[in-house]
C-alpha cells in the first residue's frame, strides 16, 4: 500500500476542516478526490504534502510514518513557520511524494528551463536530475520549444505541464494533484488527463487527483473518493461512480 491514512483531522487556526479521514491508496493507483468547493479536498492534499499539521490521525507513506516527527522537530527555531513548512514539504519529497499545488505555482519570473531545474535542486545525484529535466522536454514537447521563456510568458495549458515536469524531476513514486484542469480548454485537458495515465501506465506512478472536472478525472481513474463538509461519504471504482446517478445528483452537481 502506498500511502495508508487513518483518523486524519486538519484544519486552519485551531478550526477543523478535515473529520477523521481514513483512506488507502495502492502502488500505481489513480485515485480521483471529488467533491464541492469548500469540501476540504485542497486541505487533504495539503495535509498530506506537510503544508498543514494535522492535530489527529497517521499518515503513513511507503511503510514511513510522516506524522511522527513534527515540523519543530525537523528544523531548528529560528526556521519555523514558512520554513518550517517548507522543510516539512521537502522532506516529503526526499520519501516519493510530490505536490503539485493549485495554479501549478510556477516561478513566474524564472525561465521553463530555471523552473524545471528548481524540481532537482535537493537531489545529490546532478546527472540523474539532468536526465530527469530532459525526460520533461520529451515528454512535453511545448516546454521543450520554449526552454528560455519566462513563466509569465507560458499558456494556462504549458504552465500546467510546467509544474507538473517541475516535480517529475524529483522522481516522485506518487503525485498529488490540486485541480490541474482549472482554466484549460478541453483539448488540453485531456492531454493532461492522458498524459497522467500515461505516467501510471510506463512509470507505475501513483496519482491523487483533485479534479472539479469530474468526467475528466473519473475517465483516468481507478476509483472515485467524495468528500463532504471535511468528511469521506463515497468511496467506488470511476466506472461505478459515473453510473450512479443518485450519488452524482447529491455530491458531484451532474
Amino acid at each position: 500500500m502506498s500511502l495508508e491514512v487513518s483518523g486524519l483531522t486538519a484544519g486552519y487556526d485551531g478550526e477543523p476542516v478535515l473529520h477523521d479521514i481514513d483512506l488507502n491508496i495502492a502502488d500505481g493507483a489513480i485515485v480521483a478526490i471529488l467533491g464541492a468547493n469548500g469540501a476540504g479536498k485542497t486541505t487533504l492534499l495539503r495535509t498530506l504534502s506537510g503544508l498543514i499539521r494535522p492535530t489527529a490521525g497517521r499518515i503513513v507513506f511507503n511503510g514511513a510514518e510522516l506524522t511522527a516527527t513534527s515540523t519543530r522537530h525537523r528544523v531548528s527555531p529560528r526556521l519555523r513557520g514558512r520554513a518550517g513548512r517548507a522543510a516539512s514539504v521537502e522532506s516529503r519529497a526526499h520519501r516519493g511524494l510530490a505536490h503539485v499545488p493549485e495554479a501549478g505555482g510556477v516561478i513566474a519570473e524564472l525561465t521553463v528551463d530555471e523552473n524545471l531545474r528548481l524540481g532537482g535542486l535537493w537531489r545529490k545525484d546532478r546527472r540523474d536530475a539532468a536526465k530527469a529535466v530532459a525526460e520533461v522536454y520529451g515528454r512535453f514537447e511545448p516546454l521543450a520549444k520554449r526552454r528560455s521563456a519566462l513563466g509569465q510568458q507560458l499558456s494556462g495549458g504549458e504552465r500546467q505541464m510546467l509544474a507538473i515536469g517541475r516535480a517529475l524531476v524529483a522522481r516522485p513514486t506518487m503525485l498529488l494533484l490540486d485541480e490541474p484542469s482549472l482554466g484549460l480548454a478541453p483539448r488540453i485537458t485531456t492531454q493532461i488527463m492522458e498524459m497522467l495515465r500515461d505516467l501510471r501506465d510506463q512509470q507505475g506512478l501513483t496519482v491523487l487527483l483533485v479534479e472539479q472536472n469530474v468526467r475528466a478525472a473519473l475517465s483516468i481513474a481507478d476509483e472515485g473518493i467524495v468528500i463532504a463538509l471535511g468528511r469521506v461519504v463515497a468511496r467506488t471504482s470511476a466506472a461505478d461512480m459515473l453510473g450512479d446517478d443518485a450519488m452524482r445528483h447529491a455530491y458531484l452537481g451532474f
